[in-house]
């Protein structure tokens, strides 16, 4: 198992704004190569519809199929998906999704209505929208979260239809995945992904039903996908790479930390995980204790990159500087 040796800066330094200003630089400005090609598979799904999709997903995710019919998984799937998972998995699902659904329940607007004394009357009607579209990631990461965290909130505000995109690669399913849509309520779910499945969303195709409103993170090339059809459909927003900051004290718990550095550390090699303290013994443990976690980490060399990258654990000279 590699080391893990995150980068150490000390705000009482030499050199360190000139460190930190590196660490932070990123250039979020689309890259013109991957603009250029989501331009041509959205107008190719545009035009093109379900034989664009199929060529597209047997090529990038190297899933062939005869019909777009054909990657659509049925609700007895996730049914079946949902009910064969361990018990511990399955629990810890639930017990999420309840969390989820009791926060936006505190969410959903209010109708209000007033009359002036000419008699005009004024107000407000919060309606939800017919259908939306959610994409959860499915190749290099797949997160149960992503299908709850937006799948819910749509249930929760009354949406009739939501329909899912995640991608399976060579075919691969990932069952908590599936399971959260069977839990969320998702209405279908296709096996597409990337620029297509957003086109596909934003459009419509024969088989695929265009939606209102499309949400849930994604690559470079959905990210870009979700630009260019803002305005045809609604969007969330257009995502970019993962972030956290930490700031703690010499009170906190350095497994707990490294869980949730790790957590946002893992989703990419251009994540950005930061810890702050002032206590540089809770530094050395947070060190230690992610060395111990790594070894259990599915995905421990996307998260040594991303440390390598623009991951660092900073000593301030205290609490209020940090």
């Amino acid at each position: 198992m590699p080391k893990f040796t995150p980068r150490r800066l000390d705000t009482a330094f030499p050199g360190y704004e000139a460190a930190l200003e590196e660490l932070v630089a990123f250039e979020a400005a689309q890259d013109a190569g991957i603009d250029a090609a989501v331009a041509a598979i959205v107008a190719a799904v545009r035009t093109r519809g379900d034989a664009a999709v199929l060529e597209y997903t047997k090529r990038f995710d190297k899933l062939a199929a005869k019909s777009v019919a054909e990657l659509e998984i049925g609700a007895d799937v996730l049914r079946a998906a949902f009910e064969s998972l361990p018990a511990a998995e399955r629990d810890a699902l639930v017990a999420a999704a309840a969390r989820i659904r009791e926060f936006h329940v505190h969410q959903i607007g209010k109708d209000w209505s007033y009359r002036e004394a000419n008699g005009n009357e004024l107000g407000q009607r919060v309606t939800a929208l017919d259908s939306v579209g959610i994409y959860v990631p499915g190749g290099r990461a797949a997160y149960p979260s992503s299908v709850l965290m937006n799948a819910i909130p749509a249930q929760v505000a009354g949406v009739a239809q939501i329909v899912m995109m995640v991608p399976t690669p060579s075919g691969v399913r990932n069952p908590l995945v599936l399971a959260a849509a069977h839990l969320a309520g998702v209405s279908r779910v296709f096996t597409i992904g990337g620029a297509q499945a957003i086109a596909a969303l934003a459009y419509g195709t024969a088989t695929v039903p265009v939606v209102d409103k499309i949400c849930g993170p994604g690559n470079a090339y959905v990210a870009a996908a979700k630009r260019r059809v803002f305005g045809v459909v609604g969007i969330d927003m257009v995502a970019g790479a993962s972030e956290i900051m930490i700031i703690a004290d010499s009170t906190a718990n350095p497994d707990w930390l490294v869980l949730d550095l790790f957590s946002q550390a893992e989703h990419d090699e251009l994540a950005q995980a930061i810890l702050l303290s002032p206590d540089a013994a809770l530094l050395d443990a947070v060190e230690a204790a992610g060395q111990k976690w790594l070894k259990d980490m599915p995905r421990a060399k996307i998260i040594l990159a991303s440390f390598a990258r623009r991951g660092a654990l900073i000593r301030t000279r205290d609490l209020a500087e940090a």
